[in-house]
C-alpha cells in the first residue's frame, strides 16, 4: 500500500505565497517522476509542474516564474513553492508519483488527495 500525503493548502490573497507538500510513504521500492496537478471549478485537470528523479523540470507556462517544485529523494517528497499567486490560481492541487513497489514490476500511478488553494483578490 503506497499512500500520498499532502498538505498546506489554503487561502491566501493576491500576490501572496504558500507552500504545498506531499510526502509518499509504504513499500516503495523507486519512484520516478512526480508532479502536482491542479483542477480550477468547471475546468479540467492540467498538470502544473513535474520533477524528474534527477530533478529535471518543466512547468505549464502559465505558472513559469513563478512557481518551483523540489523533490527529496531521501524522504520521498515532493514540493510546490508557489509564489505571486493569481486568483486563476485558485484550484485543488494534487501530487502523482510513479512508483515503483517493493516486488512489483512495474510502475504504478498514484496520487493524493488533493489541498484547496484559494487566492482572493
Amino acid at each position: 500500500q503506497v499512500q500520498l500525503v499532502e498538505s498546506g493548502g489554503g487561502l491566501v490573497q493576491a500576490g501572496g505565497s504558500l507552500r504545498l507538500s506531499c510526502a509518499a510513504s509504504g513499500s516503495i521500492m523507486s519512484i520516478n517522476d512526480m508532479g502536482w496537478y491542479r483542477q480550477a471549478p468547471g475546468k479540467q485537470r492540467e498538470l502544473v509542474a513535474v520533477i524528474g528523479s534527477g530533478g529535471r523540470t518543466n512547468y505549464a507556462d502559465s505558472v513559469k516564474g513563478r512557481f518551483t517544485i523540489s523533490r527529496d529523494n531521501a524522504k520521498n517528497t515532493v514540493n510546490l513553492q508557489m509564489n505571486s499567486l493569481k486568483p486563476e490560481d485558485t484550484a485543488v492541487y494534487s501530487c502523482k508519483a510513479m512508483v515503483l513497489r517493493m516486488g512489483g514490476v512495474r510502475y504504478l500511478e498514484v496520487w493524493g488527495q488533493g489541498t484547496l488553494v484559494t487566492v482572493s483578490s
